[in-house]
């Protein structure tokens, strides 16, 4: 008995041992097969196979002239086949003249450019820079808003307070936070973030969002909130609109009306680095959201936003009928001075400077709040040498 392999053992139960297949692709099949996929995805989402057309979209043409060649070339299709589940390799190419018979002019024509007699074709002024075709794309799924009616006014209303100058654009990149309700620019058209889902961990540990985001032509995207952040950064004329809202910053008690909009938190670090450690009862994190803070902090040891450490929450202060982003910046203003200058390395070991930690005792926070509640917290800022409010001069 002692003789016997493993495989002997194996076969005598019936079963016998399988081979790995150790299969390898080249990078022209690896391409060939990425492209294939969005085909794919375009079908999902559409529910037929991307079509040529000077109504069509842009990409759905693209698409399609990659199917025709995909179709074309037999190696593609052995390659493809597991892949095809609609067939759509199987179907007939949608087109009158082979693309290879067709010359500039007719090539250009495919694709709705009228060129110009005096200009040279070399000379590509018609074609859109990478970066910003990358950035058309991360939004170029869009489908008609059926409830856009609900949205128009809102619009209408964006657009009187930007021609009274009682709202203005900001570039996008110097705040690159985006929450629900506000209004954006992208793509030389008004953007409304309508709805954000809850947040969840992507593949790389990351956190994440599903947007509905309603655009001021009546169509809306389902996209992520960092694909959504990526077009606004990657567009050039990517802006933000500011808020006016110029109200009270803070009701320090619900009214019978009320609506309860967020929370100010505290959190303090369970971190073993050196300088936390040193100084834990003074390292604060302070931060505005609209939802739960456990929900916030739920995955803090993976997030260095959190410096990669478990939180524990030390003060919480209720929000009523108020601008969150403009209360946080405000805060972020107060104790800017104290901000926590400290590197750590996430989990990929890429060099990280965790933002809204600051060097402030509770007592000064919970003096900071009172401020907000009546107004005066504009007129202050934080003394680090004092470790105190300071009135601004």
């Amino acid at each position: 008995m002692d003789d016997i392999s493993d495989e002997d053992l194996l076969a005598d139960l019936g079963h016998a041992p399988e081979t790995k297949k150790h299969a390898s692709r080249t990078a022209r099949e690896e391409r060939i097969i990425a492209g294939f996929e969005d085909i794919m995805k375009f079908r999902e989402e559409h529910g037929r196979a991307p079509m040529h057309g000077e109504e069509r979209d842009i990409f759905e043409r693209l698409y399609a002239v990659r199917l025709d060649r995909l179709r074309e070339q037999e190696d593609c299709r052995v390659l493809l086949h597991e892949f095809d589940k609609y067939g759509l390799l199987a179907a007939p190419a949608i087109k009158e003249v082979p693309l290879e018979e067709l010359d500039d002019e007719a090539l250009l024509a495919e694709f709705g450019v009228e060129p110009d007699d005096d200009v040279d074709l070399t000379n590509l002024t018609h074609v859109k820079p990478r970066s910003v075709v990358r950035a058309a794309e991360e939004v170029a799924n869009r489908t008609p808003c059926v409830d856009f009616a609900t949205f128009k006014p809102l619009f209408a209303r964006i657009k009187e307070d930007l021609d009274r100058s009682a709202r203005e654009t900001r570039r996008f990149g110097e705040d690159a936070d985006v929450k629900k309700g506000e209004f954006f620019i992208l793509g030389g058209q008004m953007a409304f973030v309508a709805e954000m889902g809850d947040e969840f961990r992507t593949d790389y540990g990351r956190p994440d969002r599903r947007l509905r985001v309603v655009f001021d032509n009546g169509t809306e995207s389902d996209l992520l909130l960092r694909s959504f952040q990526r077009a606004l950064y990657k567009d050039d004329a990517g802006r933000r609109i500011t808020d006016p809202n110029s109200g009270p910053l803070f009701g320090g008690a619900a009214e019978t009306d009320d609506l309860e909009s967020g929370t100010i938190y505290v959190l303090r670090s369970r971190s073993d680095h050196p300088e936390v450690a040193a100084h834990r009862d003074l390292i604060h994190k302070i931060g505005v959201t609209g939802g739960s803070v456990e929900t916030r902090i739920a995955h803090a040891a993976l997030d260095a936003t959190y410096l990669l450490a478990e939180v524990e929450i030390v003060a919480t202060y209720k929000l009523y009928n108020i601008n969150r982003t403009r209360l946080e910046n405000v805060l972020h203003r107060v104790f800017a001075p104290a901000r926590l200058d400290l590197t750590i390395h996430d989990r990929f070991g890429n060099p990280v400077r965790p933002r809204e930690w600051y060097l402030v005792p509770l007592s000064v926070i919970n003096e900071a709040v009172e401020k907000v509640k009546n107004g005066s917290i504009v007129e202050f800022e934080y003394e680090p040498a004092e470790a105190r409010l300071r009135k601004i001069a």
